[in-house]
């Protein structure tokens, strides 16, 4: 390993470079007028995955952007890795609040700026770069590997979660790498095991036939923004709790080693709500606020929409008024079942003076990987070596749902070995990232490979 890791020090600044030249390439997905650029990328993938010398580098074409695929299967018997990453990054919007080009990569204060720097080029090229430096110095890698990037990550990842139904042999492995998460806080290694799912729903309440003078009718019809407030507030009870009906049958509390896990991480209740700019934080009753974010299911309204909202007055009666609910997930909890439980006890709730009307919007599945699985194992050692000191283990409140996809339809356990920070402004203006972890998400990198091949 030696000799590895002396060729990734001593071309750290070829691979910045070469990573300049990568965010270089506009790639952002959701615009129609980059559909070309997205090519360009896909073809600067391709290019680098034959360069860290894999084998069958193959562009797919997708109903929108590609994906690019590469594999070196030389070590019968170890353990095979999938490595992920997405090329594709988001809109740039509001360009007058960068410092610089977003596409024109600036360094300063240790930190190279730039769309895409973080999110997931600058995260995801240290995988294909350690798996070149083990080729470059012993013309070998300790496991077998296949590389997987595609360009729909920001967009939905619609076209590869179709891809993983029609090819799961050629995907097929023992652990899925995944760099695309943050760190817990600065300089220290961070493993996410665990995120949430999401169930997003719509409800709508109508009343009288068309907007109403609220001096003539007022007292006498319903008015839907005063019902579906109402309804909203049956939602949770006054320990916090979601009041549907089996929201919370079979759902696991948090384990021993778990509760332990966030222990260690010394979390600070005060902090956090003075830096969000509240004076006390809420939530269900009974657990901690990292259990409330991580392991914990949760219902919010996301927005309300109703009657008039423009400057001044109107006094009007609303015939309409639609709210936005979303759920967010654990294990055991199947979104579409939870789905037909809630349109069921929202109707209920709702009193014979509106027609309540429930939509489904989208959803995605919760996921946990279990915390001795090889890959977990072996990047724990991995980050301890690139870091020196141990890795924590958090879970995610939020939801990446190709992750679940992923592990669902490869039957394989996630590793989520985030290098970034959450104040590196992904999806931002002035997105960064810490050439301190691009550099150690290198021998991150390279450790963990060596360390798979022997669990």
């Amino acid at each position: 390993m030696e000799q590895v890791i002396n060729y990734l020090k001593s071309n750290f600044e070829t691979y910045l470079e070469e990573l300049k030249n990568y965010i270089r390439i506009p790639s952002i997905s959701t615009l129609e007028t980059h559909k070309d650029k997205m090519v360009e990328c896909a073809d600067f993938v391709a290019k680098q995955f034959e360069a860290a010398g894999m084998e069958k580098v193959k562009i797919y074409p997708t109903q929108r952007h590609p994906l690019v695929y590469g594999e070196w299967l030389k070590q019968p018997g170890k353990p095979t890795v999938l490595i992920y990453g997405h090329y594709d990054v988001q809109p740039v919007d509001p360009l007058e609040l960068w410092h610089n080009d977003p596409f024109e990569p600036r360094i300063e204060d240790g930190k190279i700026y730039a769309r895409g720097a973080n999110d997931n080029k600058g995260q995801n090229f240290v995988h294909l770069k350690a798996v070149e430096a083990f080729m470059k110095t012993t013309g070998s890698l300790p496991v077998n590997v296949k590389f997987l990037f595609e360009g729909e990550e920001e967009i939905g990842s619609a076209n590869l979660a179709k891809f993983l139904k029609t090819e799961q042999e050629l995907l097929k492995c023992d652990c899925i790498m995944i760099s695309d998460t943050s760190m817990y806080a600065p300089n220290v290694p961070t493993i996410t095991y665990g995120l949430r799912g999401l169930l997003y729903m719509e409800v709508e309440v109508t009343a009288a036939d068309r907007d109403l003078h609220s001096g003539s009718f007022g007292g006498a019809v319903a008015n839907p923004i005063n019902e579906l407030s109402k309804m909203i507030a049956k939602l949770h009870d006054k320990n916090g709790k979601v009041t549907i009906p089996n929201f919370y049958k079979d759902i696991p509390l948090p384990t021993k080693q778990e509760r332990e896990n966030f222990k260690k991480l010394k979390f600070s209740d005060k902090a956090y709500a003075k830096a969000l700019g509240v004076k006390e934080l809420q939530g269900e009753k009974g657990f901690t606020t990292l259990e409330r974010l991580w392991v914990r299911p949760t219902l919010d309204c996301n927005g309300i929409v109703g009657g008039f909202t423009e400057k001044g007055a109107k006094t009007v009666l609303p015939s309409k008024a639609l709210a936005k609910i979303s759920m967010r997930l654990v294990p055991n909890q199947d979104p579409e079942k939870i789905a037909k439980d809630f349109a069921k006890f929202f109707k209920s709730i709702s009193p014979k003076s509106v027609t309540t009307d429930v939509r489904k919007l989208h959803y995605g599945s919760p996921a946990v990987a279990p915390l001795n699985s090889k890959g977990i194992n072996a990047a724990a050692s991995a980050l301890l070596k690139a870091f020196g000191k141990k890795a924590v283990f958090t879970r995610e409140g939020g939801s990446i749902p190709i992750v679940v996809d992923l592990m669902k339809q490869l039957k394989a356990p996630a590793v989520l070995m985030g290098l970034g920070l959450d104040s590196d402004n992904i999806h931002s203006p002035n997105e960064h990232f810490r050439l301190e972890n691009f550099e150690k998400g290198l021998y991150s990198a390279a450790y963990f490979l060596d360390d798979l091949s022997k669990q």
